[in-house]
């Protein structure tokens, strides 16, 4: 195919998000995404400044179609956990991009829209200061870390098989917790981690 004569951020992004899909995160490079489009390394400089660029445009570019906008009318803890679901279905699409929502948040205007809404559904439930902060953090924790556990290590699969058949007298609490969890399902388990955090942040807020 011909070089094209000029490129759009989206286009870049999406020819990224290929390489990501395809060949894992460690394979995208100015290098790989530039071989996508079918141009030399330099050429790509002209578009993007450089990899973290690069990376904040693909994080946008996965978050992009997510609704920021929470249930008017729910508890807080609910608008929370909506938008949570909400990107959790995005990213479900591309499981390899779930760590560059936090290193490149600072990057993503996805990203960072989404930390503002938060924001405002902490604050508006009475959160400021330093308890503002820890309950955000506690938050992208937890959201992040869950979906990467979903897809990396998921309860179905055969990490928990093999806790599961350790020698139950030498493990008498792992292999009875496994056992449970392989009957259980990725959402009851993501909303049921969501719960118990949000139902502390609750807690601590009244």
């Amino acid at each position: 195919m011909p070089r094209p004569k000029s490129l759009t951020q989206s286009e870049i992004a999406a020819a990224a998000l290929a390489v990501v899909d395809r060949d894992g995160l460690a394979a995208m490079s100015m290098r790989t995404v530039a071989a996508e489009l079918g141009m030399g390394t330099m050429s790509l400089y002209r578009y993007v400044s450089d990899r973290e660029q690069l990376e904040g445009l693909v994080v946008d570019l996965v978050l992009s179609g997510v609704d920021l906008t929470p249930p008017p009318r729910a508890a807080w803890p609910r608008r929370i956990s909506t938008l949570a679901e909400r990107v959790r279905a995005a990213l479900a699409e591309h499981p390899a991009m779930v760590p560059l929502t936090l290193t490149r948040r600072h990057a993503s205007t996805a990203t960072l829209m989404f930390g503002e809404r938060i924001l405002e559904i902490l604050t508006a439930a009475g959160f400021t200061g330093r308890r503002r902060v820890v309950a955000l953090r506690c938050l992208l924790a937890y959201i992040v870390g869950a979906i990467q556990q979903e897809h990396l290590g998921a309860l179905s699969g055969p990490g928990t098989a093999a806790l599961a058949a350790l020698p139950p007298e030498d493990y008498p609490r792992l292999t009875e917790n496994a056992r449970t969890a392989r009957g259980m399902r990725a959402d009851e388990e993501f909303r049921g981690g969501l719960e118990i955090l949000l139902t502390g942040l609750r807690a601590s807020a009244e």
